[in-house]
């Protein structure tokens, strides 16, 4: 259970959120996405609490849940008009965020018979239709190849270059680069972490 969870972002900033598994990770994104309801609490951005503000919500964040949160017999081309219109999606196509994840490549192919890092990518692809300034991930990278994670990193660190909010958990050392803090989730709560590049005293963290 999260009890008391608290931490504050600016633009261009990236928040890792560490720990154990079944410590919560994947709740409190969930949370702050608007798929599960808080017992308590507010998600303010701008002064404005997000968790009463619905529609205000829908545009300031982007979610990329743990799973595949796309239609498995459409196409990438498909999945991605149900986000955007046919002439923004060419527009991202050309020289936008689609663009940059390499979307364009495979827009004819079912989910289904994509690889992971093709779901992911179409992924991180739906969740930035409305460019929303914070973006949520849930282990953005976990199980793709090296190419594949190199090309979402690329794209995260331009998001956070443009002012973007990256709020991700992780298991992957090399995204804790991506993060200016870090916080470890424990006993239902978020501890503050400074992250030097040990290992052994993450984990003796969680």
């Amino acid at each position: 259970m999260l009890k008391g969870v608290s931490f504050s972002l600016s633009s261009g900033m990236c928040a890792g959120i560490l720990g154990a598994n079944g410590c919560g990770k994947s709740t409190l994104l969930s949370i702050l996405a608007g798929v599960q309801k808080p017992k308590s609490g507010s998600f303010l951005c701008d002064g404005k609490d997000l968790f009463k503000q619905p529609s205000l919500h829908a545009q300031q964040v982007g979610y990329v849940p743990q799973g595949t949160p796309l239609m498995e017999e459409l196409t990438a081309k498909d999945n991605l008009l149900l986000w955007y219109g046919a002439a923004e999606m060419k527009k991202e196509l050309d020289s936008g965020v689609l663009a940059m994840l390499g979307i364009g490549a495979f827009l004819k192919t079912p989910v289904h018979k994509m690889s992971g890092g093709m779901k992911k990518r179409l992924s991180i692809g739906c969740a930035m239709a409305k460019h929303p300034p914070i973006l949520l991930l849930d282990e953005a990278t976990a199980a793709l190849d090296l190419v594949c994670k190199d090309s979402i990193a690329a794209y995260l660190t331009r998001y956070k270059a443009q002012g973007g909010i990256l709020l991700l958990t992780t298991h992957d050392m090399n995204e804790l680069d991506l993060c200016d803090t870090w916080y470890v989730l424990k006993d239902g709560r978020a501890q503050p972490f400074v992250y030097s590049g040990d290992i052994h005293a993450l984990i003796q963290a969680f």
